[in-house]
């Protein structure tokens, strides 16, 4: 029976420049060496996400976004924080290997996760081959596809800056946290409009505040990061099955943990 370590192989195996001298794609914890009894994706570790997966007999969940709430999953600060070592605790008692696959599945061609998404909005049809993550939309106004976006990504919420009868046809994606600096890049190009998941509220929104003001016909809308990149990690199953036939890969959501009022 294969490994989760070598589950973890074989997936690098397909991925351009892996295995890579610095990377967040780590174990987190868990005993890779065991047989691999299933595979969980998700965009989050979390701990009901780790309870279904021990439900359903899966021994190796892939997590998109830390398990342990920073960057690296470091966890010195973290020492003998009640949530976290209940949190630990939990994992070792299920035996579960958790592995992160966020780096590499980026650098997956073409992006796993951008992939995954174009899916699910149904806008595969609509790249710009001269430009990767532009996209030649329809005319929408802004109002009109930040709804679309709304219902296809199934978001509860979202907010968008902008005139909400701009016509938008030049459309730039950028799924998760990119930072402002490439959202402010995308935006200096000939779009109308930057679709992002997740921003620090004085940067990228600011700026396109500014450049409205400024007579320029630009717009922000901003899904929020777990609906951005949630169905990359879905995608990831189907691109999963076919490699290791006989071991059960399921998607498990972990969705968001806000409510609104």
């Amino acid at each position: 029976m294969i490994t989760i370590h070598e589950v973890i192989q074989t997936i690098l195996s397909s991925i351009p420049g892996a295995p890579f001298l610095d990377t967040v794609d780590t174990v987190k914890i868990g005993n890779p060496s065991q047989p691999v009894t299933g595979i969980v994706t998700t965009f989050m570790a979390t701990v009901d996400v780790i309870r279904k997966a021990a439900a359903l007999g899966a021994n190796l969940v892939i997590t998109h976004e830390p398990t342990f709430y920073n960057h690296r999953d470091e966890t010195s600060f973290l020492a003998g924080d009640k949530v976290y070592e209940t949190k630990r605790r939990l994992i070792e008692d299920y035996r579960i290997v958790i592995w992160r696959f966020h780096d590499y599945w980026h650098a997956h061609q073409p992006d796993g996760i951008v992939t995954g998404t174009l899916k699910k909005m149904g806008w595969e049809i609509y790249a710009n081959l001269e430009h990767p993550l532009e996209y030649d939309l329809p005319g929408l106004t802004l109002l009109d596809l930040a709804n679309e976006l709304k219902a296809k990504l199934e978001i509860q919420t979202l907010r968008y800056v902008g005139d909400s009868q701009q016509v938008c046809r030049k459309v730039a994606l950028r799924v998760g946290a990119y930072g402002w600096e490439t959202h402010v890049q995308a935006l200096r190009q000939d779009i109308d409009v930057l679709i992002v998941g997740e921003i620090n509220e004085w940067e990228t929104s600011e700026y396109t505040r500014d450049a409205i003001s400024l007579g320029m016909k630009k717009a922000l809308i901003i899904t929020g990061h777990v609906s951005s990149e949630e169905p990359g990690m879905a995608y990831l199953v189907e691109w999963l099955q076919p490699r290791f036939p006989g071991v059960p890969v399921t998607h498990i959501s972990a969705g968001s943990p806000f409510k609104w009022l």
